[in-house]
């Protein structure tokens, strides 16, 4: 008959239920927590600079004599970009209260970690890129007489602007958090050094 107990002196004993499970304190599991609640709080800061900015573009329009957003190709970027990064966010922020909530990712460990990752980056740029771009025009627009005329519709384009550049900052922190997760996945073999 088999002893139910684990051999000593370093012996393996693979029928113990024990064998595949991995040591994990109380503590871990709270920094675990934290860390993901760091990342939920930035995702729906950015979730909220997004959908602010993008809501300030689509209501820009006072007039048929005062200039239209969607006339510029670099404003409709502008919203495009924002508008995508919200809904992004909306889905990470969902993926992000799973994941708090239940201690498990929505997704396969692997799959999740390297989709958060590859999609802020993404998303971080697209944000970058389509700000620029925007601040880009609204100078040309200042340099020439459009903003005297219209001075309304080049301030709420420069809010919006702004308020896609602070999307860009905390999607930005988010894209470290989550690539200080790769890293340690990639070391550690889990998405946080426990």
């Amino acid at each position: 008959m088999r002893s139910p107990q684990p051999l000593r002196n370093g012996g393996d004993n693979s029928c113990s239920p024990s064998h595949n499970r991995r040591f994990q304190s109380t503590v871990a599991e709270h920094k675990l927590r934290r860390f993901n609640s760091l990342i939920l709080v930035f995702r729906l800061v950015s979730f909220s600079f997004s959908l602010a900015s993008s809501v300030f573009v689509l209501t820009n329009t006072r007039g048929s004599d005062t200039p239209h957003w969607y006339h510029y190709d670099t404003f409709r970027f502008v919203l495009a970009a924002n508008a995508i990064v919200a809904v992004y966010s909306v889905f990470e922020m969902g993926a992000s209260v799973w994941e708090i909530s239940r201690g498990v990712t929505l997704f396969p460990e692997v799959l999740q970690i390297w989709f958060d990752f590859g999609h802020d980056q993404v998303f971080t740029y697209l944000l970058l890129s389509a700000n620029a771009a925007g601040t880009t025009m609204a100078r040309t627009l200042k340099e020439m007489d459009t903003c005297r005329a219209s001075n309304a519709f080049c301030v709420q384009m420069d809010i919006a602007i702004a308020l896609g550049y602070a999307a860009f900052v905390f999607l930005g922190l988010t894209s470290l958090l989550t690539g200080f997760r790769v890293v340690c996945f990639i070391i550690n073999g889990s998405r946080f050094h426990l």
